[in-house]
C-alpha cells in the first residue's frame, strides 16, 4: 500500500497530538484531511459543505472549534486577507511565517524568513508594543503567472 502526502502529515498529526496530550478526533482530523486535500485556500463554509453528507450535517461551529484547535496545534495557517485556511509546510512546529499568495493562480508559497521576523521586533520594540501574533501576507504574481508564455524560468 502506498503510503500519500495526505497520509503522512495526518500521521505526523497524530504524532504530535499524542506527544502534547491533545486529542485529533475524528472531526479535526477530517477537517485536516480536506485542507490537506485542497489545492489551494479553503473558506470555513467549503469545509461545511465538503464535510456534510445527506445523513450527517455538520454545524459550523464543530467545524470552527475544529479549526481553532488546528490552528493551536500548527497544523494549519489562516490566510487572514482570503478569510480562509491553509496546510502548514512544518505542522506541529512553531513558527513564524510569511505567505506569499498568487492573485493569478492561488499558489501560496510559505516561507520562514528570520530577518524579517527580527525586523518586525525590532520596529515593535522601538516603539514600546508587544507582539502577541505575526501573520505576514504577501499578495501579487507567482513566477509562473509572471513569467511570459515559453520564458524559461530560474530554478527555485
Amino acid at each position: 500500500m502506498q503510503v500519500t502526502q495526505t497520509d503522512a502529515a495526518l500521521d505526523a498529526a497524530e504524532q504530535v497530538c499524542a506527544r502534547r496530550g491533545v486529542r485529533l478526533t475524528s472531526l479535526r482530523r477530517r477537517v485536516l484531511e480536506q485542507i490537506l486535500k485542497t489545492d489551494g485556500v479553503i473558506k470555513a463554509y467549503d469545509l461545511i459543505h465538503e464535510l456534510s453528507s445527506a445523513d450527517r450535517n455538520i454545524k459550523p461551529p464543530t467545524v470552527y472549534r475544529s479549526l481553532s484547535f488546528l490552528l493551536e496545534q500548527g497544523f494549519i495557517h489562516r490566510i487572514e486577507s482570503l478569510n480562509g485556511f491553509v496546510a502548514c509546510n512544518h505542522p506541529g512546529e512553531i513558527h513564524e511565517t510569511l505567505l506569499m499568495i498568487c492573485d493569478t493562480c492561488g499558489d501560496i508559497q510559505e516561507l520562514h524568513p528570520t530577518e524579517i521576523s527580527h525586523a518586525l521586533d525590532h520596529a515593535a520594540t522601538q516603539q514600546g508594543f508587544s507582539v502577541e501574533k505575526k501573520i505576514v501576507e504577501l499578495h501579487g504574481r507567482c513566477r509562473t503567472c509572471v513569467a511570459p508564455v515559453g520564458t524559461a524560468l530560474p530554478a527555485r
